[in-house]
């Protein structure tokens, strides 16, 4: 069975946006070492879930990239965001947005467990805050990396708001990098 992994970016007080969405407060600088633990964790994934509302900044993001900027370094981050297969969830869209994407527009429970059964690797979601916020309250998530900035907000977006029930963990690796970036990697323990 394939795992649900869930890739974010947080600050150290638990905000994954600042109040309207912001991301100003993001690390961008990274290091060799820390680019290469962000392509390492994708080379383990063949399929992208994403909430509609981050859909559209997410995939003009890296689709701009590939287009505009092939010298930069994200530019082999971009080209797997591009060519990876993307499932945008929603209730409104008609159509998908971007490259290699289709939509979900089923029961999350349901859509989230055929991904699940179906073969190949692991699947990855990186947002939005109220899409990872219903996978999380429904136990979807199989692994968790925390990419927690060195920045704290005060206020802001949470993704564990909806948690109802306690949900263990354990950790499987923690890494700092010199630009102050910690990843922290979970698994759900029933799932060990």
């Amino acid at each position: 069975m394939r795992k649900l992994k869930l890739q974010v970016q947080i600050s150290v007080d638990g905000f994954v946006a600042g109040p309207n969405g912001e991301l100003d407060w993001l690390t961008w600088h990274k290091d060799d070492r820390h680019q290469k633990t962000i392509l390492e964790l994708h080379e383990h994934v063949d399929t992208i879930l994403l909430g509609r509302k981050m859909t559209e900044g997410f995939v003009t993001h890296w689709e701009n990239v590939v287009n505009n900027q092939p010298e930069s370094s994200d530019f082999p981050f971009a080209l797997k965001m591009v060519n990876t297969p993307k499932i945008i969830f929603t209730k409104t869209l008609n159509k998908p947005i971007g490259k290699n994407a289709s939509l979900a527009k089923g029961n999350l429970a349901d859509e989230i467990a055929n991904l699940k059964n179906q073969s190949g690797k692991d699947i990855i979601v990186y947002g939005g805050a109220g899409f990872v916020s219903s996978l999380i309250q429904g136990g979807h998530i199989d692994e968790y990396n925390f990419f927690v900035n060195p920045t704290m907000l005060g206020k802001g977006m949470r993704i564990f708001e909806q948690l109802k029930h306690k949900q263990n963990l354990s950790l499987i690796g923690a890494t700092s990098y010199g630009n102050g970036v910690a990843v922290l990697r979970y698994v759900r323990e029933s799932i060990l």
